[in-house]
């Protein structure tokens, strides 16, 4: 099929130093720029962003600190991408929230006057996960061919997870019919608690995953900061999480002491 355009469009994807908008640089930017008539042009630049990349980063998208540092900055490039773009609608996957608002960015540390009241701007994920949902209801007619009656009633969900769960591990072949294995697998991250607000770190040691000790281990910054653990009794935090604080405080108080 030909999509129906009334101005050019162009898809484009960055790679990047990281996720954070404001801070991180694109290191590489790939256009493609489809006419009403339907013919098509693409371009892709290399960028050196002027800092480092993280080695987490590069094991993601595989540009190396070598590959850029001969590469021309966003600043060079800047003028030949906004000509490309300028007169186009844009188009991405998950553009809206992340590659446009990082293109902007680097558009105007440039000084290129970059705005979008004359575009429109289609994300692709979005429509995706409009369009596909994710929802058990989905999941169950995905899974098991059947329609969810009474969807939301806690005992009609609590069936058609259990039934959901059956019919995955007979689908997929990597899924192990094991519990342990099963919970691991759904896990997308491993918490002390269920919350999320303290998570392991690669030595299988407690650490805080928000706020401005994120990334600490909690046992010293109980320890630095005594008073911030009664602070975070006495917040809004789920009552487990504080348990599994509480257990924490406890085990390096009885360490100290053995």
């Amino acid at each position: 099929m030909q999509l129906n355009l009334t101005k050019p469009i162009c898809f484009f994807d960055l790679e990047t130093t990281g996720i954070n908008i404001s801070h991180d640089r694109i290191v590489e930017i790939s256009i493609l720029k489809v006419h009403p008539n339907g013919t098509e042009e693409s371009k892709t630049w290399l960028v050196n962003p002027e800092m480092t990349i993280p080695k987490e980063v590069i094991e993601i998208h595989g540009i190396t600190n070598e590959k850029v540092a001969n590469e021309p900055t966003f600043k060079a490039l800047a003028k030949d991408i906004y000509n490309m773009i300028k007169d186009s609608d844009l188009g991405g996957f998950n553009s809206n929230r992340f590659d446009i608002p990082l293109l902007a960015e680097e558009m105007l540390r440039a000084d290129i006057d970059f705005d979008m009241k004359n575009c429109l701007a289609v994300d692709v994920q979005t429509i995706f996960h409009k369009m596909e949902q994710r929802t058990l209801s989905a999941a169950y007619k995905f899974y098991c061919d059947e329609s969810l009656d009474n969807a939301h009633s806690a005992e009609a969900d609590t069936k058609a997870t259990y039934e959901v769960l059956k019919a995955q591990i007979t689908k997929y072949d990597d899924l192990e019919n094991d519990t342990k294995f099963l919970a691991e697998f759904s896990s997308r991250k491993k918490f002390a608690d269920f919350a999320g607000f303290i998570t392991y770190n690669k030595e299988g040691v407690e650490c805080f995953s928000f706020g401005k000790h994120k990334g600490k281990l909690v046992t010293d910054v109980l320890e630095k900061e005594p008073g911030y653990f009664g602070w975070l009794l006495n917040a809004d935090f789920p009552l487990y999480t504080k348990k599994v604080l509480t257990a924490i405080k406890l085990r390096s108080f009885n360490n100290k002491l053995g």
